[in-house]
C-alpha cells in the first residue's frame, strides 16, 4: 500500500521489475555457486571466500552480516509499528478506549522492540530445527492470510475509512475510501504522487520508496544462510529460492493490481494498515502481518549469527571473533546468536522503520553485487574447481546483476552507496 499510494501503478510495477531483475540476476550466480561441490554454514559468504579468498570473502562476510542485522531490527520495528497500531493509545489521549492499552512514545517503542527481539533470540538460541518448524508453520498462516485479502479485494462492499493521524495540534482526521473495483479510482492512481509519509514525516521520492519497497525481496539468501543446517544444500537451494522469487513477484503485482483499482490515495497514503479495515476477517491480517515480520526477523539474526560463526571459525579476524566459534552440544552457535542479538539491539535505537530502510537496502545491493562478481570471476578465469551442476547462468547475467545492484545502490543514497564501499575497502 505504502508504494502503490505513494509511486502509483506504473512506476510501482516499474520497481518490482527492476527489483527481481536484480534479485534474478544474483539467484542465478547463487544457484551456480551452491551446487559447485560441497557447502557449509555461512551461505553467501562461505561461497564467495571459497571462490574469491578470504580477504574478500571476509570483507563480504562482515558487511552480509551487518545487513543480516540491519534488516533483522528493520523487520522488529515494522511489528511494534503495526503492535501500536493495533494496540497504542492514539496520540493527545489521556487512556485508551478497547484494546487500545500501549502508552506511545520513543521510548515505549523501544522497550516493545526490545521484548520482540528476546522472543526471537529464544528461538534461534533453542536451534535451527525449531525455526524451520516455525517458519513453515508461519508461512501456512501468511498463506492463509493473503487468500483472505484476496477474497476481501471483491467481497467488501464500498465503504469510508477514517484516519487519525498526529498533528501539531493534535490529531489531524482525513477519510480514506475502499471503492471497490472502479476504473476511475484505477485511473486516478496510474501515475505516481508522492506525498510525506507519515511515520517519518519525510517527503517521498521514488529512490526513498523503492529503498523501503526493496526490504521486501531481500530473503533470496535465507535459504543459503542456513547451507550449513540443510540435508542437501545444493539440491534445495536452486529449487526453494527460484520458487520462492517467482512466486513473491506474482503476488506482489497481483496486490499492486487490486490495491490501486480499489482504494483511493488518500487511503494508501495515510494508512499503511488498510488492510485490516478493508478484510472481511479483520485480526486474520493482523496476524498475518505479525507472523511475517516476526519470521523475517528471526531468519536475519539466524542468517547473521551463521554468517559470524563461519567468519570466527575461518579466523580472519584473530581474537576479535574468537568467542563465536562457542557451540552448543547440538552444534548451535550459541555465542554468534547472542553477539548478533546484541547488535541488532544497538540498530533498534534509530527508532524508525523508513529512517533504517536505505541502510539497509545499501548493504544488501552490495553483497549481491559482489555475490555476482565471485561467479562472474570463477566464470571468467575458467577455474578448474568451479563445475555447478546449475547451467543456466552466463558471464552476462552476472555483469548484468553487478550493473542492475550498483546503479540502484548510488540512486537510492549516493551517501550511504560510498560509504559502504569505502567501509568494504577499508576491511579488505
Amino acid at each position: 500500500g505504502f508504494v502503490v499510494g505513494h509511486a502509483g501503478l506504473y512506476q510501482a510495477l516499474a520497481m518490482f521489475a527492476v527489483a527481481y531483475f536484480i534479485i534474478g540476476m544474483t539467484v542465478l550466480s547463487v544457484c551456480a555457486i551452491a551446487t559447485n561441490g560441497a557447502l557449509d554454514a555461512g551461505g553467501a559468504y562461505y561461497m564467495i571466500s571459497r571462490a574469491l579468498g578470504p580477504e574478500f570473502g571476509g570483507s563480504i562476510g562482515i558487511m552480509f552480516f551487518l545487513a543480516n542485522v540491519c534488516g533483522s531490527a528493520l523487520y522488529v520495528l515494522g511489528l511494534v509499528e503495526a503492535v501500536v497500531d493495533s494496540f497504542g493509545i492514539p496520540p493527545g489521549q489521556e487512556a485508551g478506549t478497547g484494546v487500545h492499552v500501549l502508552p506511545q512514545s520513543y521510548w515505549y517503542e523501544l522497550l516493545y522492540g526490545t521484548v520482540l527481539l528476546a522472543l526471537c533470540l529464544l528461538v534461534c538460541l533453542v536451534g535451527a530445527s525449531i525455526y524451520a518448524k516455525a517458519t513453515f508453520l508461519i508461512f501456512l498462516i501468511v498463506a492463509a492470510v493473503l487468500g483472505t485479502i484476496l477474497v476481501s479485494f471483491f467481497a467488501t462492499r464500498p465503504l469510508k475509512v477514517p484516519i487519525h493521524l498526529p498533528h501539531l495540534n493534535g490529531t489531524e482526521t482525513d477519510n480514506g475510501f475502499f471503492t471497490g473495483f472502479s476504473l476511475s479510482t484505477l485511473r486516478d492512481n496510474l501515475g505516481g504522487g508522492y506525498g510525506v509519509d507519515y511515520t517519518t514525516g519525510q517527503m517521498m521520492s521514488f529512490s526513498s520508496v523503492f529503498a523501503v519497497m526493496f526490504n521486501g525481496c531481500t530473503g533470496i539468501m535465507a535459504g543459503s544462510n542456513m547451507s550449513g543446517d540443510l540435508k542437501r544444500p545444493s539440491y534445495s537451494i536452486p529449487r526453494g529460492t527460484i520458487s520462492a522469487v517467482l512466486f513473491t513477484y506474482l503476488v506482489y503485482n497481483l496486490l499492486a493490481f487490486l490495491m490501486c483499482a480499489t482504494c483511493n490515495r488518500i487511503l494508501l497514503q495515510k494508512d499503511y494498515g488498510f488492510l485490516r479495515d478493508i478484510s472481511i476477517f479483520p485480526p486474520l491480517v493482523t496476524v498475518g502481518i505479525y507472523a511475517a515480520t516476526l519470521s523475517a526477523a528471526m531468519s536475519n539474526l539466524i542468517g547473521a549469527s551463521r554468517i559470524l560463526y563461519a567468519l570466527a571459525r575461518d579466523d580472519l579476524f584473530g581474537r576479535a571473533l574468537a568467542l563465536a566459534k562457542k557451540t552448543s552440544a547440538s552444534g548451535n552457535p550459541v555465542m554468534a546468536v547472542v553477539i548478533s542479538w546484541l547488535v541488532v539491539q544497538v540498530v533498534l535505537f534509530s527508532g524508525k522503520l523508513n529512517t533504517i530502510a536505505s541502510v539497509v537496502t545499501t548493504f544488501f545491493l552490495l553483497v549481491y553485487a559482489t555475490v555476482n562478481l565471485a561467479c562472474l570471476a570463477l566464470e571468467w578465469a575458467s577455474a578448474p574447481n568451479f563445475r555447478p551442476t546449475f547451467r543456466y547462468f552466463t558471464w552476462h547475467t552476472c555483469l548484468l546483476g553487478i550493473a542492475g545492484c550498483c546503479v540502484m545502490m548510488f540512486l537510492i543514497s549516493p551517501v550511504s552507496a560510498s560509504a559502504s564501499l569505502g567501509f568494504l575497502l577499508l576491511l579488505l
